[in-house]
């Protein structure tokens, strides 16, 4: 009961996912192919393609150039390219999004600029082709099977 403690240094550190994260700093420069499973903010300037499973941050000093594929996005600086967004994309006041944008979700604030092609919503099964007239006339003449 009143015996000396012993601390138990062989357990492992555990932490969350969102308790990590990944940062580029104002007045630096990435360019390149980053794939990340942590949130990834970015107040520098990256240039490349960046995979991420969890979201990415552009701050206000931000600028991105290339792709990005990611689970969720706040953008508050300048993007230019193809942006794949598969949970919410939100643009905030300041931001310039310039390029091809598919997301689930969108939220633009006023005082933004989203100057994109815009894909929204989830992606159903492509309809099978309609059928003309033509190729009705060959089933029932039997010459379609």
């Amino acid at each position: 009961m009143f015996g000396k403690k012993t601390e138990d240094n062989t357990s492992p550190v555990r932490s969350s996912n969102s308790l990590l994260h990944n940062s580029l700093v104002k007045g630096s420069r990435l360019e390149g192919n980053v794939v990340s499973d942590n949130d990834f903010r970015i107040d520098g300037e990256f240039v490349g393609n960046l995979n991420c499973t969890a979201r990415v941050i552009i701050g206000p000093t931000g600028e991105f150039k290339g792709e990005i594929d990611c689970e969720n996005a706040i953008i508050e600086g300048r993007f230019n390219g193809n942006l794949l967004i598969r949970g919410v994309l939100e643009v905030r006041e300041g931001a310039v999004i310039e390029g091809d944008v598919e997301t689930h979700k969108l939220v633009v604030q006023s005082g933004s600029v989203f100057d994109v092609n815009c894909s929204m919503g989830e992606k159903k099964q492509a309809l099978p082709p309609p059928v003309t007239p033509s190729v009705l006339s060959e089933v029932e003449n039997g010459h379609i099977e």
